[in-house]
């Protein structure tokens, strides 16, 4: 029973998280724009300031009793990690082709099996294992070792998303006691307060197109995490995990048609490896795994 009860809620999951990275891939495309003629510094604080915006009906209409937590360091600590996160990925979005930057951000799930293992103590299973690796190698043949997937930009890229795991995992932890609005509203928050420091320093006045991009990239991200937490609530994330792969396959999408970003032949397996990640972590793989186990 318990099988036949889990399966539509992973499927759930999947589903949410799909459309998570739908918008996730929007707010990159906003960002590249933007990233045209604005630091990014101030690209990630409208991002936070404006997810704040979002959540002002929702205090008229729940109270400020509906924000009081227990879990205020967590929430602090997701925050941070995802906030420096959040300043790797923009830049490499400024610096790379969409779907490449999308890669080192959505490397995460390679992470999240063994920190969910070591911090909620979720457990392995030999399919997580092969989808985290079937991912890697995916990820490998988009980023192309031999074009300088190890120089500082990449680095900065690879940083972000192990701290991009970290936050995941933590997101988590928080859904056990925490709905995903507070979640999100306190990352929002922090991110606010502590991206507000280094934007204030180079301050401008910004035109109409700009403020487009900027606010347009806030609501998106805000709206993507929404749907985050929400999947990460009702699945474990070691095993929806590779589903946010799928972000790099919108990006590609968007750098083609927009940009006319061709991906190369390497890229094109490494899609293939990222859809077949996803797909073993389906429901429908994991019922025929445990019917012939």
């Amino acid at each position: 029973m318990q099988t036949t009860a889990a399966s539509p809620n992973i499927l759930k999951a999947i589903g949410l998280l799909t459309i998570s990275a739908l918008l996730f891939s929007l707010m990159g495309v906003c960002i590249r724009y933007a990233s045209q003629s604005v630091d990014n510094a101030t690209i990630v604080f409208f991002r936070n300031f404006v997810g704040l915006f979002i959540f002002l009906p929702l205090i008229f209409q729940k109270g400020i009793a509906f924000f009081k937590t227990e879990k205020i360091w967590m929430h602090t600590w997701r925050s941070i990690a995802g906030l420096i996160a959040m300043y790797g990925f923009f830049y490499a979005i400024a610096n790379l082709k969409l779907s490449n930057a999308m890669v080192f951000t959505y490397s995460s799930p390679i992470f999240i099996p063994l920190i969910a293992w070591l911090f909620l103590k979720e457990q392995i299973t030999q399919s997580m294992l092969l989808a985290a690796f079937v991912g890697l190698m995916g990820v490998l043949c988009v980023a192309k070792p031999d074009s300088g997937m190890f120089n500082q930009l990449s680095l900065i890229g690879l940083t972000a998303s192990f701290l991009a795991a970290m936050a995941f995992v933590t997101v988590r932890a928080l859904t056990a006691t925490e709905p995903p609005e507070r979640i999100v509203f306190y990352f929002c928050f922090f991110g606010t307060l502590i991206s507000l420091i280094p934007m204030l320093w180079l301050w401008r006045p910004y035109s109409w197109t700009e403020l487009a991009y900027l606010i347009s990239a806030g609501l998106l991200a805000t709206i993507s995490q929404l749907f985050m937490s929400n999947a990460y609530r009702i699945a474990p994330a070691g095993q929806i995990g590779p589903v946010n792969y799928i972000a790099i396959i919108f990006a590609g999408v968007w750098g083609f048609f927009i940009w006319q970003e061709i991906p190369d032949f390497y890229s094109l397996i490494g899609f293939t490896f990222i859809l077949i990640a996803i797909l073993i972590c389906s429901p429908l793989f994991q019922n025929k795994l445990k019917r012939h186990s």
